[in-house]
């Protein structure tokens, strides 16, 4: 899937359109990430200068996701391509609005994972290990008294 997609987009580079689009379209068949498939056929169609086409793949990538603010910023360019300004506003906004709300999340590594795992754990487990100390404090104290 992911080689797929960086085929895809070598060849959207290359200005081999034709090619990008029947890639794209065969992966859609697999039912993954539909959201990332659609959003770069939508570059494609958008490379190319298929503007109603585009615009229905953006569309496509929204209904899939509806907080894919790339798609959302896409689409107002689409928009702003054909001449509808307002509407171009209204997606220009609601990708700002998105990108704010939700920022993109951040591949890690598998060594920045175990990096972080590392720093993190200590953080998981000392407040349990001080609750767990109160509690038997409190047992102690009570027994005692």
């Amino acid at each position: 899937m992911r080689r797929g997609l960086a085929q895809a987009e070598e060849l959207r580079r290359a200005k081999r359109h034709k090619e990008a689009i029947d890639l794209l379209l065969d992966l859609l068949r697999y039912g993954e990430d539909k959201p990332t498939i659609y959003f770069r056929l939508g570059n494609v169609y958008f490379d190319a200068g298929d503007w109603a086409r585009a615009e229905y793949a953006y569309q496509r990538a929204i209904q899939e996701d509806p907080y894919h603010a790339s798609a959302y910023h896409n689409l107002g360019v689409v928009y702003r391509k054909q001449g509808r300004i307002a509407e171009s506003v209204k997606m220009l906004k609601k990708a700002r609005r998105l990108e704010m709300r939700y920022p993109k999340s951040v591949e890690l590594t598998p060594d920045q994972r175990k990096t972080l795992w590392r720093l993190a754990w200590p953080m998981m487990v000392v407040p349990f290990l001080l609750v767990a100390l109160l509690f038997f404090l409190a047992w102690l104290i009570g027994k005692l008294t």
